[in-house]
């Protein structure tokens, strides 16, 4: 089999997505799902109860710690809420994730299988200039179509909706987990040997008086 019908066999079977439809190709950005905080955090909490084992002698469920890590990467790390743009490359997924750019090939597979995000091919349009044999000399233009990062949506949980009032950035250093507020701590019984020296203090006061 030739390298051309190899690349062309693959390309065939990464554009069909979970439900075996062929996946949909477009231009530019793609197409942006704004999501609220409260909708990802509620997809976080999902993607948590898919990572528990479902089989015996099996450590993860419908995904693995890695793949939830990616899931996280692209949720939290590069998916704007408001927007809803989410095109990261592979490699930078890989780096905001800790693991290897096979692993983050490998996660998208798998977190797409579980229902929990989708993607679509994102093509550009360039320019080239065309020259002679010898690279020389200016022949005039062509136009050619490349394949750029996959566009990322992620699918809702079940009965959540958005709601604009909720919506915040999401992008890299804008969008974080907050940290949960500490309850009041309970007041504290007083010190006896205090309570009674506090009290000859005001009595001593009021002598003054």
């Amino acid at each position: 089999m030739t390298t051309h019908a190899i690349i062309t066999r693959t390309s065939v079977l990464e554009s069909l997505n979970r439900h075996g439809r062929r996946r949909e190709k477009v231009f530019g950005d793609g197409k942006p799902r704004p999501m609220s905080r409260n909708i990802k955090l509620r997809l976080t909490a999902l993607a948590r109860a898919k990572m528990r084992p479902t089989e015996p002698g099996k450590h993860y469920g419908e995904i693995s710690a890695k793949h939830f890590a990616v899931l996280q990467a692209l949720l939290w790390g590069f998916h704007n809420a408001i927007t809803g743009l989410c095109f990261p490359s592979y490699e930078a997924i890989a780096g905001k994730a800790g693991c290897a750019r096979s692993t983050v090939h490998e996660a998208i597979k798998a977190l797409e299988a579980a229902g929990l995000l989708t993607w679509l091919h994102r093509l550009k349009r360039v320019r080239e200039v065309v020259r002679d044999l010898f690279g020389d000399g200016a022949h005039g233009q062509r136009s050619r179509v490349l394949r750029t990062s996959n566009g990322y949506q992620f699918i809702e949980p079940p009965d959540v909706k958005a709601s604009s009032s909720e919506l915040k950035s999401g992008t890299e250093g804008q969008e974080s987990f907050s940290l949960p507020i500490a309850p009041p701590l309970p007041p504290q019984p007083m010190d006896s040997a205090l309570e009674a020296a506090l009290a000859r203090l005001g009595r001593a006061i009021s002598d003054r008086r």
